[in-house]
């Protein structure tokens, strides 16, 4: 995910309803106003996090709850810092947190090394399960059923589009005219093609590659087998894919533009791009990114080509190294709770992935004046529940899609042809895939 994107109601665990502290309840023996035994020893549970959660007024709220409990959290600039850490924590058998964030894209490299987490089955996740979609469950659970994450926030996927330039297409600019253009990914080509003879001075989207990944994460198979083994050229649909994002590049659709770099983040104060690939996290990086130029001509349709896709989110997980795991599941259950969720989206704009958040008002309801009122609550919440979760990723996926969105970057600048990039690419990721299978 890019810059994170991050909850359910479970019952509050009163200090005297567990075992572990039932000596600190209240009655005699000395014990504080806040029911905690002057020389009870606080446990401290140390949260591992990168770039902005929001959390930081939920831990002081959690505290509050819980006085035996003391949170402590290690938040990390970057999100290769961040794995950084824990690759070299979880090689040398000790120093990770009680609980550890990790990011949906790469999450499926440590459902690999199942051994090494808590199964939260063993702490209650088979009745919580049924707090979020589905399809986010799914992407932190084993093959053999271990429950390793709960889920915190998701990256819905809608199409953000120019309304100027549509008009200037000749295109419709309402936003629910505009969804009926895109109901698959050869009508979004296909209406590119016309956008590019009406406004040739533009491009229809921003790069091959963030249209590459939000077609390859629709595929049921893009890298890797259910049995995770490395897929190459034995699967037509990769290579389907890539030739249709490559055309898009070859007939000038992509602006050419690598993402997050200055020459991207520049473009949206200008008429370079028509339309994007647009998790509910990129509305605010639009709108910082375009300025007061942007207002009004931005607009979102609730839409998305294929049906359903997803580009970012988390989940909380349970080392084993943790000498409390009971108390880390609890906070890693609350956390993630709907009424977290919808405290985190209010706070930072973190999408829930909780289906009870999606019936509260500050969620469904929401907004945003920037986009022309675009009624963005109910339009995520629209896109999270067509997203269907059906494509095995291996454990080096994210290694592998950095192999071939890198390839695709240099077809769709022009520094290398197709044929070489997908041959190169294959070659690489073959590599990777069978380098330290058991590491």
């Amino acid at each position: 995910m890019r810059p994170s994107a991050r909850v359910r109601p479970i019952a509050v665990l009163l200090a005297c309803g567990t075992v572990l502290l039932a000596a600190a309840c209240g009655g005699p023996g000395g014990s504080d106003a806040s029911g905690n035994k002057g020389d009870e020893p606080k446990i401290e549970l140390t949260i591992a996090t990168f770039n902005e959660f929001g959390y930081e007024d939920l831990y002081r709220e959690y505290e509050a709850q819980h006085p035996n409990i003391k949170i402590v959290e290690r938040r990390a600039p970057t999100v290769d810092a961040h794995i950084k850490n824990l690759e070299t924590n979880l090689a040398s058998g000790s120093g990770m947190a009680d609980i550890e964030a990790m990011e949906v894209s790469w999450i499926y490299k440590y459902l690999a090394k199942a051994d090494q987490f808590v199964d939260l089955r063993d702490y209650g996740a088979n009745d919580l399960k049924d707090r979020w979609l589905d399809w986010k469950v799914a992407g932190a659970t084993t093959q053999d059923g271990k429950v390793l994450g709960y889920g915190t926030d998701i990256g819905p996927e809608a199409i953000c589009y120019r309304r100027d330039l549509f008009a200037k297409a000749g295109l419709p600019t309402d936003r629910a005219q505009v969804a009926k253009l895109f109901a698959d990914w050869p009508s979004y080509f296909a209406t590119g093609r016309t956008f590019k003879q009406k406004v040739p001075g533009s491009a229809w989207y921003d790069s091959a590659v963030l249209t590459w990944e939000a077609m390859r994460n629709q595929l049921i198979q893009a890298y890797y087998s259910n049995q995770d083994r490395f897929l190459g050229a034995e699967n037509p649909l990769l290579k389907r894919t890539w030739n249709q994002v490559v055309e898009g590049s070859e007939d000038g659709l992509s602006a050419r533009l690598p993402a997050w770099s200055d020459p991207w983040n520049q473009a949206f104060r200008t008429d370079k791009f028509a339309t994007i690939a647009c998790p509910g996290w990129l509305l605010g990086v639009i709108q910082d990114n375009a300025g007061t130029y942007g207002k009004g001509k931005w607009d979102v349709a609730d839409v998305f080509p294929g049906g359903g896709g997803n580009w970012g989110g988390s989940y909380l997980t349970v080392p084993k190294q943790s000498q409390q795991p009971a108390e880390a599941a609890r906070l890693a259950a609350w956390l993630t709770a709907p009424e977290q969720q919808v405290k985190v989206f209010k706070k930072v704009g973190s999408f829930p992935s909780t289906l009870d958040a999606y019936s509260d008002p500050q969620v469904k309801s929401q907004v945003n004046a920037y986009f022309n009122s675009a009624p963005v609550g109910q339009i995520f919440i629209n896109r999270a529940r067509n997203v269907i979760l059906k494509q095995h990723k291996g454990p080096r996926d994210g290694e592998i899609n950095q192999v071939f969105s890198a390839a695709l970057a240099r077809v769709d600048e022009g520094k290398q042809a197709p044929d070489a990039a997908w041959k190169q690419a294959l070659d690489l990721a073959d590599k990777a895939a069978n380098t330290r299978k058991s590491g």
